[in-house]
């Protein structure tokens, strides 16, 4: 059920103004985006631009009447909702030693095993992610994918 105390909104504050840094910055790195004169009349800074301004509208939009939110999450639920940005990071950093298709096979490994995946279904569903991604971005797309140091 929702939680409309003053803690609540707050929390929900909390995650509008956090949402707001995100599209200031956004917005910012967009509107550095460097491009020749001869290309696109608009360039290829109007739509980070755009999609920060539209952001921060709703971010102010919400601040302003926040609404009931839940709770703040506690115990094994935090742990999980933290495991997951800590499962990204890593994955990123073994992005060079480990290549593309050991780093997506430890992120869907990991999400799915924190979701409640049985580990034989975590693994079958990791495997078929990196080999599915590896197809895509290599033979469809074209994509340079490290293979790591470890690997190639």
């Amino acid at each position: 059920m929702s939680d409309t105390t003053s803690s609540s909104s707050r929390i929900g504050r909390i995650g509008g103004l956090l949402m707001l840094a995100l599209a200031i910055a956004y917005g910012i790195g967009g509107s550095q985006i460097e491009y020749a004169f001869a290309s696109d009349p608009l360039g290829p800074r109007v739509v980070p631009v755009l999609l920060a301004t539209i952001l921060a509208m709703l971010c102010l939009l919400y601040l302003k009447n926040p609404g009931p939110t839940e709770a703040f999450p506690k115990g094994q639920l935090l742990a999980k909702i933290a495991a997951v940005p800590v499962l990204l990071l890593v994955s990123a950093l073994l992005l060079e030693p480990a290549g593309f298709s050991a780093s997506i096979f430890l992120l869907t490994l990991g999400v799915g095993w924190i979701f409640g995946a049985p580990l034989r279904l975590a693994i079958a569903g990791a495997v078929g992610q990196a080999a599915l991604w590896w197809f895509v971005f290599s033979y469809l797309l074209d994509v340079y994918l490290p293979t790591g140091r470890l690997f190639g």
